[in-house]
């Protein structure tokens, strides 16, 4: 049975762009109340313009727990509750491993990883208090099926996936539901950082989702309760290959996208 949006709130990060953007964008839609979070107040604030109905911005830093806490606390403190949490803040950088610092490692697990730890920690007393919640992570097929250059974003969704999966089941009996949206590339402002000289894209830009099916995929887990939701198809494929078949996997890879 699906589950109403209608009055729910949505906590979600990575809300200044992209995939977030139009993540709050349809669930104010669709009746629910989204808090939009991100670093920039400036973008958050151009976002919110274009958001119908009740929502609420608040500046958040997924890298620094204090001010995680804080916005968690503001929103409890204006709707009593936090009924989803989306972590869907991220980055990226692809660079072959030779070249990766252990500043980009640490960076992407901070932000990728982390961040969603802290956010996860953050509600996760609330919701229990309530006996209901629902946590969605933003992973990545990447965190399935690794690619050249992508070592440190790649480790770093794996983790992701790791802890979505382990904490479903640390949940299991206290009403929190736990799901992953594992989405293949994306067209959004994420490859302007992650893939500057444009080659990634040039590759793969066949494939690449447009945020809007990224968000009905969200959408859809937060109505549905699904684990897991992996898009799109052929990336799905992929990642299945992989674990059925992964020399052939790693040849067909190596040929897409060792260009990149």
């Amino acid at each position: 049975m699906k589950v109403s949006l209608q009055g729910l709130v949505v906590f979600v990060t990575g809300a200044s762009s992209g995939v977030g953007a139009e993540t709050v964008r349809q669930l104010a839609k669709r009746g629910a109340a989204p808090v939009l979070a991100a670093r920039s107040g400036d973008k958050l604030r151009e976002v919110s313009a274009s958001v119908e109905g009740e929502h609420l911005v608040c500046p958040t830093d997924v890298t620094d727990e204090r001010s995680v806490n804080e916005a968690i606390r503001a929103t409890v403190g204006k709707y009593g509750r936090i009924d989803v949490l989306v972590n869907n803040a991220g980055f990226g950088e692809f660079i072959p491993f030779r070249d990766a610092t252990i500043e980009q490692f640490r960076e992407a697990m901070d932000v990728n990883y982390l961040g969603a730890v802290r956010c996860a920690k953050a509600v996760y007393p609330h919701m229990a208090a309530a006996g209901k919640g629902h946590i969605v992570n933003v992973a990545s097929i990447a965190g399935k099926l690794g690619t050249a250059k992508s070592t440190a974003y790649a480790a770093s969704k794996h983790a992701l996936l790791g802890f979505t999966n382990a904490l479903r089941q640390d949940c299991k009996g206290t009403g929190i539901l736990v799901s992953a949206v594992n989405p293949g590339p994306i067209d959004t402002p994420f490859f302007d950082r992650a893939d500057p000289d444009g080659t990634y894209v040039r590759n793969l830009g066949r494939f690449m989702l447009k945020t809007e099916k990224v968000a009905r995929a969200i959408v859809d887990v937060i109505e549905s309760g699904k684990p897991e939701k992996d898009l799109p198809f052929v990336s799905a494929a992929g990642a299945k290959l992989f674990q059925l078949f992964p020399r052939t996997a790693d040849r067909l890879l190596s040929g897409l996208l060792n260009k990149k």
